[in-house]
């Protein structure tokens, strides 16, 4: 399998991982059962799941809309006829 990996300056990786997770709305406790208790997923976990799942979502969006394309390219428009000409 292959690895894609992104390298970050160390100055700036609390920059985009506070990005990221105030963006996708990271919170520091969820709530289980209706009480609150601390995220089991940290900041950074968190933001390489949303990073996958961006991925994951753009690759499924492509294809699907090639796919369509394809499809759509491949149907014949029906001959309709105007019976008063």
């Amino acid at each position: 399998m292959a690895i894609f990996s992104i390298e970050i300056a160390d100055t700036d990786v609390d920059r985009v991982i506070n990005a990221v997770s105030t963006n996708y709305n990271y919170s520091e406790n969820v709530t289980e059962n209706g009480i609150l208790v601390p995220n089991p997923e940290n900041k950074y976990i968190f933001v390489n799941r949303i990073v996958r799942e961006f991925l994951s979502d753009h690759v499924k969006k492509y294809e699907i809309d090639l796919l369509k394309k394809q499809l759509e390219n491949s149907i014949n428009n029906p001959i309709i006829n105007d019976p008063q000409v």
